[in-house]
């Protein structure tokens, strides 16, 4: 039954680098990320990795140990909004956070130098045809729009296009929903970027969503956070988590407080299939999701299933 890590096959040694710090002009600030990868192996593909609201380069250590130690070099900058930041709320990048959490991704991959350069014993090593981008609830909204999601105006005209091609591939975790009357008056008020449009995020990417995750910013309910794959157009997948609140079992951290769903093998189900997606993404002869998928699919599994078009 797919609930383990054995399928991956044995874990290497990881090795990890923090702070480094990516110049940022405009910024108030150089961005500050963490660099995690395998000890051994080359041509490693590389998951740029955006954390959800007030968390930092030091969590959700469940998924990326797993797939840094599983061969991909795994880089997570430090949001503007991280509470390692404490920017306050009259603080001028207040407003415009969700822009400089967009520019954070695309900054690393501008500066894949200084990345490589920054761990000992990386350098030559990186596959920089292979890259994914993934995120956990704002970030994986942020995440989504270098998949090619744009942000809705007032009027309901797409905003911007932050589409990177140099992006192959995304993992979307709890990814938040469509906006406007979808909001809840809170949510209207404060977070109008909020109102995401899928209908432009072509690139291959598997969301995933909790059937439990009931979020105060919605008015639905936890088919919200499935909008991101009912629509966008393919090729994308779904996987559903069977009973799932919002930390999807417990991926921002070993001990984290914020678990209000703590399920050990539902996380080592999450990390196995986002890593099975993300090998089948970027590599087209690979078979791992092809099996992790048809697994899933033979026998009622009691964590989740998988949809995909």
């Amino acid at each position: 039954m797919l609930h383990s890590d054995e399928p991956v096959g044995p874990a290497a040694p990881v090795v990890s680098v923090r702070p480094v710090l990516l110049p940022a002009p405009g910024r108030g600030e150089d961005l500050r990320v963490r660099v995690s990868a395998p000890a051994t192996g080359r041509d490693l593909p590389i998951v740029v990795f955006s954390h959800g609201f007030g968390e930092s380069l030091d969590g959700y250590a469940p998924l990326v140990d797993f797939w840094a130690a599983h061969g991909f070099v795994v880089v997570q900058p430090t949001h503007l909004d991280s509470r390692t930041l404490d920017v306050a709320p009259d603080d001028p990048r207040h407003p415009e956070i969700w822009r400089f959490r967009v520019e954070d991704l695309t900054r690393v991959l501008d500066r894949l130098d200084l990345v490589e350069a920054a761990l000992p014993g990386l350098a030559g090593r990186l596959d920089r045809g292979r890259i994914a981008v993934a995120g956990h609830s704002w970030g994986a909204q942020t995440a989504s729009m270098l998949l090619g999601a744009r942000i809705l105006d007032a009027d309901g005209v797409p905003g911007e296009d932050r589409s990177d091609r140099r992006i192959k591939a995304g993992v979307l975790l709890a990814a938040p929903g469509t906006g406007g009357a979808d909001l809840t008056p809170f949510a209207a008020e404060h977070f109008p970027f909020m109102n995401p449009d899928f209908g432009r995020m072509t690139t291959p990417a598997l969301v995933v969503a909790g059937d439990k995750d009931q979020s105060a910013l919605t008015v639905r309910g936890p088919e919200w956070f499935t909008d991101p794959y009912v629509l966008s157009p393919g090729p994308k997948s779904l996987l559903t988590l069977f009973g799932a609140e919002h930390s999807l079992g417990g991926i921002s951290g070993y001990a984290s407080t914020e678990t209000t769903d703590e399920n050990p093998e539902r996380v080592a189900l999450v990390r196995r299939l986002t890593w099975a997606f993300l090998r089948g993404a970027l590599y087209p002869g690979d078979g791992s999701w092809s099996a992790a998928r048809a697994e899933l699919a033979a026998r009622a599994h009691p964590l989740g299933r998988i949809d995909s078009k």
